[in-house]
């Protein structure tokens, strides 16, 4: 290798340095630095190529090198647009009541409808998958956020998907307790990958110091929390009562006097929702 190849390696090798240690740029500003210092390495990798006394080890060397400064140009313009997204991002109307709790929460559609035109905006895509090595009885739901400059970041959340109610029993086929699994999870993790905030800015005459119109769809006011039992026990009603209502019958049969009291408001609209399927298998 000639000295001024061999001296541009090493300035090289010293201006390598942890993404950490970079300050916040935006996200055009960070991806044009970085790729220039990657355009300098690919000119000294050709020149590296053409020189006969370069060896495969340095070569290889050089390769690596590229390969990180692609790599971190690519996670801090990723980091960089997602810092500008979540600017452009704000509170999120509910437009959904949780009839027990009188609670509002968004649905996946309203959030999706908030912030996609953003997120696409500043590059990012998002598409879900299921993923392996779940516990038991649940469904681990991936989110693949990827961002135009090359960089994909993987988030993910276990979801329970065994179909089971309160006393053991089925109460939905596995199929519909996955897609229970997977419809929670996508919108959980969309929430969760953006920072989104639920509600309206107006307190709606609940006090200055609470913000009225938080999220809770009967989870609880934190979203990280575990569901709480009258959630669980209404959304397994309801995926019983869209199978007929034989397999209502079942489910109603399994639960506890304490479980039923909690459940008495609901069941009247479970039966409707059975009768309506039982309607619609005869006619079919």
């Amino acid at each position: 290798m000639n000295t001024a190849t061999a001296a541009q390696s090493r300035e090289l090798v010293e201006h390598e340095r942890p993404a950490a240690a970079l300050q916040v740029r935006p996200a055009q500003a960070v991806a044009a630095v970085s790729n220039h210092e990657a355009d300098s390495l690919i000119q000294i990798i050709a020149a590296a190529a053409r020189d006969p006394s370069v060896d495969v080890e340095k070569m290889e060397r050089l390769y690596g090198m590229h390969e990180r400064l692609k790599n971190r140009a690519a996670e801090e313009a990723f980091n960089a647009a997602m810092n500008a997204a979540q600017r452009d991002m704000g509170r999120v109307s509910a437009d959904a009541v949780n009839p027990q709790t009188r609670s509002q929460y968004a649905t996946y559609g309203q959030l999706d409808r908030a912030v996609r035109p953003i997120y696409t905006k500043h590059g990012f895509s998002i598409s879900f998958n299921e993923g392996d090595d779940a516990p038991e009885g649940y469904a681990r739901i991936l989110a693949y956020v990827s961002h135009s400059a090359g960089f994909t970041r993987t988030y993910k959340m276990d979801m329970p998907a065994d179909g089971k109610g309160a006393k053991g029993g089925d109460v939905m086929t596995k199929t519909h307790a996955t897609g229970a699994a997977h419809s929670y999870g996508r919108r959980y993790l969309l929430k969760d990958i953006f920072n989104i905030a639920i509600g309206e800015e107006d307190n709606d005459g609940n006090g200055a110091g609470d913000e009225g119109g938080g999220e809770d769809d009967g989870h609880g006011a934190d979203s990280n929390k575990p569901p709480s039992e009258q959630a669980v026990l209404k959304r397994q009603g309801y995926e019983a009562a869209n199978h007929g209502s034989a397999k209502l019958t079942d489910w109603w049969k399994g639960l506890t006097n304490k479980q039923r009291t909690l459940m008495n408001s609901e069941f009247g609209a479970m039966r409707k929702q059975a009768g309506n399927v039982d309607r619609g298998a005869g006619r079919g």
